[in-house]
C-alpha cells in the first residue's frame, strides 16, 4: 500500500507540472492570437466570438435576474419612500383644507352679520417686473407701470400669494418697489390669532425680524402674521407671512410672497381712509336752541320782544 501511494504520487506531481504548463502555453498563445493585427485572424476572432458568447446566455441568466432583482427592490423601496412623503403631506394638506374652510365660513358669517361694506376703490394694476436691482445694500424691483397708469408713492405691491413692497419712485412708465426685505422697510402688522401689534423690520434677508410685540408670549411659530394698516400706508389684511423662531430664539417672519419667482406684482390702489376732523358732528347734530329752555321761556322772551 505504501509503496502505491509512493508511485501515485510520484506521476501526480510530473502531471500537474505538465498540465500547468500547457495551459500557460495556451493562454499566451490565446493572448498573441487576440493581440495579432491580421485580417484572417479577425476574421477567426469574430467566429470564436459569434460561436463562443450566444452559448454563455444560460450562464448569465442568472446574473441578470439578479441585477434585475436589485433594481426592482431599489426602486420598489423608492417608491415606497415616495409613497409615505405624499400620505404625510396628503394630511398636511386636509388639515389645511379643513382650517381653510372653517375660516371662509366665519368670514362669510361675519361679514354677513356686520353687514360689511368693502371699499370699491380698492382695486389693483397688474405690472411686469423689468429689473431686479437687489444688491446687498438695498433690494428693490422695477414695474412697468408708473404715472401714466394712476400709480401712486406707497400703494402696496403684491404676488399671487402675499405681500411684497410698497412703491418708492414712480416715472411715467416705470415705478420701483422696494421690498419687505430692504432695511428701509417698516410695516406694522397683525400677528393672528392673539392679535398681537408689532413691526416687521426689513434687514436684507430672506426672513425679517419682527419687533416691538405687545406681549411676546402670545406669539407662536405659525401664527400668520397680517398688515395691520396702522399709519395708512397699507390696507389693513393683506397676508405677510408666518411667524417662525430662528436658532437664537428671536422671531422672524417668513414671508408667504414667492420672492424667487417675480414676474408679475399687483399694486394695490389705496387712497387712504377719510379723515375725520370734526368729532362732534358724528355724535349728533347741532342744535338750534339751548336745551335748557322751556317752550314757556321761549314765548316769553318772544313776547318780551314783541313789546319792546
Amino acid at each position: 500500500m505504501a509503496s502505491d501511494r509512493e508511485q501515485s504520487g510520484e506521476f501526480t506531481g510530473p502531471l500537474r507540472r505538465l498540465l500547468f504548463g500547457v495551459l500557460l502555453l495556451f493562454l499566451l498563445g490565446l493572448f498573441l492570437l487576440w493581440r495579432i493585427d491580421s485580417p484572417r485572424v479577425e476574421r477567426f476572432r469574430a467566429q470564436v466570438v459569434d460561436r463562443v458568447v450566444p452559448s454563455f446566455d444560460w450562464a448569465m441568466a442568472p446574473v441578470t435576474g439578479t441585477v434585475n432583482i436589485l433594481r426592482d427592490f431599489q426602486s420598489y423601496r423608492r417608491i415606497y419612500q415616495q409613497n409615505q412623503e405624499l400620505r404625510r403631506e396628503l394630511q398636511q394638506m386636509k388639515a389645511w383644507k379643513e382650517a381653510a374652510l372653517q375660516l371662509e365660513q366665519e368670514n362669510a358669517r361675519l361679514l354677513d352679520l356686520n353687514n360689511v361694506q368693502l371699499d370699491p376703490r380698492l382695486t389693483y394694476v397688474t405690472g411686469v417686473v423689468l429689473a431686479d436691482s437687489g444688491s446687498p445694500f438695498r433690494q428693490s424691483v422695477l414695474l412697468n407701470v408708473g404715472g401714466r397708469d394712476g400709480i401712486v408713492d406707497g400703494w402696496a405691491a403684491m404676488d399671487g400669494l402675499g405681500l411684497i413692497g410698497r412703491i418708492s419712485g414712480v416715472g411715467n412708465n416705470t415705478a420701483r418697489v422696494i421690498l419687505l426685505t430692504d432695511t428701509s422697510s417698516r410695516v406694522p402688522v397683525t400677528i393672528q390669532p392673539s392679535g398681537q401689534q408689532a413691526l416687521l423690520i426689513g434687514d436684507n434677508t430672506a426672513a425679517p425680524p419682527i419687533d416691538f410685540i405687545e406681549d411676546a408670549d402670545q406669539v407662536r411659530p405659525g401664527d400668520r402674521v397680517m398688515s395691520s394698516g396702522d399709519g395708512g400706508v397699507f390696507p389693513a389684511g393683506l397676508l405677510v407671512g408666518q411667524v417662525a423662531e430662528d436658532p437664537g430664539g428671536r422671531m422672524r417672519v417668513r414671508l408667504a410672497a414667492d420672492y424667487e419667482r417675480l414676474k408679475f406684482l399687483r399694486v394695490l390702489r389705496h387712497y387712504g381712509n377719510e379723515s375725520i376732523t370734526d368729532p362732534g358732528n358724528l355724535i349728533a347734530p347741532a342744535l338750534r336752541n339751548d336745551p335748557s329752555e322751556t317752550p314757556e321761556t321761549s314765548t316769553d322772551t318772544t313776547a318780551e320782544g314783541e313789546n319792546g
